[in-house]
C-alpha cells in the first residue's frame, strides 16, 4: 500500500502548495489508518497547515476534497496524477477512498505475473552484508536457544536478500576454550574410549554428556578445573596428544550438530573456527598494545579501558597469555572483512551478550577500522518453555533434537485428532514439515527482542497465530485451485473482472496482498521477522474469512467465480512467499 500512500501524499503535497502559493515541506504530509474500515483506507490530517493558510484544519479538509475529487484532466485532478480513488473531508482530515478495481487489477497483475519473485525489491542493492547466527559450542548439542537463534539468523538474512542485498551467512564455530577442555578431560577420565558409533548415540550428545560428567566431577575433586587449565594451555602450546583428543571430539560434535542444521533447513554460506582466528586476534591486540591503544597491567594482562565510553576496563589477554572471547571475536571480525570486504556485520547472539559487543564494536574502532561503525548485535530474547524444561542433558536447557521429535509426535497427534490422515501421502514427512513450520513461526512471532516462552501445544495448533494455521491455509487454497482445474468447463467463457471483487472481505485481503512488499522491506529495515509472520497470520485469517462468508467454486457466476480464483491464487503465492522467509515449508495437502 505505500505505493499508493506516497502517490496521495504527492498529490495532496502539491494541492496545499497551490493553495498557500509556496513550497511545503514533503515530511510534513504524513498519512494514517483511519480507525474503521469505511472512513476509507487513508487519512491525511491537516493540522500542520492551519497556520500556514489561516484556515481551520476542518475548512481546509472540506476545500481540499473538493479540489481533489475535480475530474478535469487538465486541472491535475488525481486521476490524471496517477492517484486513483477519492477523497473526503472527515473533520480536520482528508480521507482517501482507494479506487478498488484498479488495486485490484494492479496488485494481481503483479503478482502473477512475479509469482516467487513477488514482494522482492532492490531497497538495498549493492550492499553487501554478512549475517552470523548460531555459534555452537563444541561442547554440548544445540539447544532451544539455539534453535530460535538459527530461525531469526535465517530468516534476517533470508529478508535482506529478498530486498536485494547480498548476503553472506556465516557461523563461528566455538571450538576452543576451557569449557571444551572439560568435555576433554572429563572423557579422558571416565570415557574409557568408546565412540559414538558404539554407542549408538550423536557425537554432539555423547561430548555434551561428558561435559555434564565434568560438573558433577568438579564438585567432588578440587583439582579438576585445575586440570581443564592446564590442558587449555596444553592446546594453545600445541600439545600432540591434547590436539588429536581435540579434534576427535570436535569432529564429533560438529558431525551431529551438522545433522540437527540438516533437521532444520539451516545452512551457512562460510564457516570460522575461533581455534582459526583467536591468534589473529591475540596479534591484533598486541600490535594495540605497541600503538599505546591498550595497556598492560603489572601481573602481564592485557587491558582496554573504555570508561571514557561509557563502559569499563575490560580484559583483552590473560597474564598466562591465553586469549577471551573478546580476543577471538577481534580476530574474527578482522578476518572476515579480509575475506569479504563487507558494508554492515549483523551478529545475532543473545541479548545477555549485549555488553559484550559494545565493548568489541568500540576496540574495533579504536584499532582504526572504519568498517566497525557498521556492526550490529541483533539481540534476541531468551527462550524457555513453560515448565522450563522438556528433557535438558544439563539441567538448565532444552536438547534441540529432543523438542523436534516431540514436535513430529504432537504434529502427528493433530492430524490424527482433526481426521486429515487420509488427505496426506506420507505422514512421517508431513509431521516433520509442520513440526518445522509451527517451531520457526513460533520462534519468530514475537519481536526478537523479547523473551519468551515456547509452548509446544499450542504451536502446533492448525486454528489461531500458528504456522501450521498458515500451512493449513495453503493447503486448503491448493485444494480448491485443483478442484477448480477438474471443474474447469463448468466456468468456460468466465473472465476476470476486478470490480466484482467488492465484498469488505475481499478489500481486506487485497490491502494485505498490496502491502507484502512494503512488509517485507520494513521487517528488512527493522531486521524483525515478526513484522512478517503477523502480516502471514493476518492474510491468513483474513482469506478464512471469506471463504466462510463467500462460496468460491459453488457460484453460478462464471466471472465471479473466474475472479475470486484470482484473488486465491494471489493469496495462495504470498503466502508460500513469506512462508519461505520465516522457514515455514508450504504444504499442498494437509
Amino acid at each position: 500500500m505505500r505505493r499508493y500512500q506516497e502517490m496521495w501524499k504527492s498529490v495532496i503535497r502539491e494541492e496545499i502548495e497551490e493553495l498557500a502559493r509556496q513550497a511545503v515541506d514533503p515530511q510534513s504530509v504524513v498519512s494514517e489508518t483511519p480507525p474503521r474500515a469505511e472512513l476509507g483506507d487513508i487519512a491525511f490530517p491537516m493540522f500542520p497547515y492551519a497556520r500556514m493558510l489561516r484556515r481551520s484544519p476542518a475548512q481546509i479538509a472540506e476545500e481540499l476534497a473538493v479540489r481533489l475529487n475535480r475530474e478535469e484532466p487538465a486541472a491535475g485532478g488525481v486521476a490524471a496524477r496517477g492517484a486513483a480513488g477519492r477523497a473526503e473531508a472527515q473533520g480536520p482530515y482528508v480521507n482517501v477512498h482507494l479506487d478498488r478495481p484498479e488495486v485490484a487489477e494492479r496488485t494481481l497483475g503483479a503478482i502473477l505475473q512475479a509469482v516467487d519473485l513477488y514482494g522482492r525489491s532492490q531497497a538495498y542493492e549493492g550492499q553487501r552484508i554478512v549475517v552470523e547466527f548460531s555459534a555452537p559450542n563444541t561442547n554440548k548439542p544445540l539447544h532451544l536457544g539455539h534453535l530460535r537463534n538459527d530461525a531469526v539468523g535465517m530468516a534476517a538474512a533470508r529478508i535482506l536478500q529478498t530486498v536485494g542485498a547480498e548476503v553472506l551467512k556465516v557461523n563461528l564455530i566455538n571450538d576452543r576454550g576451557i569449557h571444551i577442555c572439560k568435555s576433554m578431560i572429563a572423557y579422558q577420565e571416565f570415557g574409557g574410549g568408546a565412540t559414538p558409533g558404539e554407542l549408538g548415540q550423536k557425537g554432539d550428545h555423547l561430548v555434551g554428556d561428558f561435559y555434564v560428567r565434568f560438573a558433577a566431577w568438579a564438585k567432588e575433586d578440587p583439582r579438576a578445573e585445575e586440570r581443564a587449565r592446564q590442558m587449555l594451555a596444553a592446546w594453545e602450546e600445541g600439545d600432540p596428544e591434547v590436539r588429536a583428543l581435540w579434534e576427535k571430539m570436535n569432529h564429533w560434535a560438529i558431525e551431529g550438530i551438522n545433522e540437527t542444521y540438516e533437521t532444520t533447513g539451516v545452512s551457512f554460506d562460510r564457516l570460522y573456527r575461533e581455534s582459526d582466528t583467536y591468534l589473529l586476534g591475540r596479534q591484533v591486540v598486541l600490535e594495540g598494545l605497541e600503538r599505546g591503544i591498550f595497556h598492560r597491567d603489572p601481573d602481564g594482562s592485557v587491558w582496554v579501558d573504555l570508561s571514557a565510553e561509557g563502559l569499563d576496563r575490560k580484559v583483552l589477554l590473560r597474564s598466562d597469555g591465553t586469549s577471551l572471547y573478546v580476543t577471538q571475536d577481534i580476530g574474527t571480525a578482522v578476518q572476515r572483512h579480509r575475506d569479504w570486504p563487507f558494508d554492515r556485520m549483523i551478529y545475532v547472539v543473545g541479548n545477555e551478550q549485549r555488553h559484550h559487543f559494545q565493548v568489541l564494536f568500540k576496540v574495533l574502532e579504536m584499532l582504526g577500522h572504519p568498517w566497525a561503525r557498521n556492526l550490529h548485535h541483533l539481540a534476541y530474547g531468551m527462550v524457555n518453555l513453560p515448565e522450563g524444561k522438556m528433557k535438558s542433558r544439563e539441567g538448565t536447557v532444552v536438547d534441540a533434537d529432543d523438542l523436534i521429535e516431540r514436535m513430529e509426535a504432537l504434529a502427528i497427534e493433530e492430524i490424527r485428532e482433526k481426521g486429515r490422515e487420509a488427505e496426506i501421502d506420507d505422514l512421517a514427512a508431513a509431521a516433520r514439515k509442520i513440526a518445522l513450520g509451527a517451531l520457526h513461526f513460533y520462534l519468530l512471532q514475537p519481536s526478537p527482542y523479547k523473551d519468551m516462552i515456547f509452548d509446544p501445544k499450542e504451536s502446533i495448533s492448525f486454528l489461531g497465530s500458528t504456522g501450521p494455521y498458515l500451512q493449513y491455509t495453503g493447503a486448503r487454497i491448493s485444494s480448491m485451485l485443483r478442484k477448480f482445474g477438474e471443474r474447469r468447463e463448468r466456468f468456460e467463457g468466465g473472465s476476470f473482472r476486478p470490480e466484482l471483487l467488492k465484498e469488505p472481505e475481499e478489500w481486506e485481503i487485497m490491502k494485505r496482498l498490496s502491502a507484502y512488499p512494503d512488509v517485507v522491506l520494513l521487517a528488512a529495515e527493522e531486521l524483525n521477522p515478526s513484522v512478517l509472520t503477523g502480516h502471514l497470520y493476518e492474510l491468513a485469517r483474513a482469506f478464512s474469512q471469506f471463504w466462510h462468508e463467500h462460496p468460491v467454486l459453488q457460484n453460478e457466476d462464471a466471472d465471479i467465480v473466474v475472479s475470486r480464483i484470482a484473488l486465491a491464487r494471489g493469496v495462495r503465492q504470498v503466502l508460500y512467499n513469506g512462508m519461505r522467509l520465516i522457514g515455514v515449508p508450504f504444504l499442498e495437502r494437509m
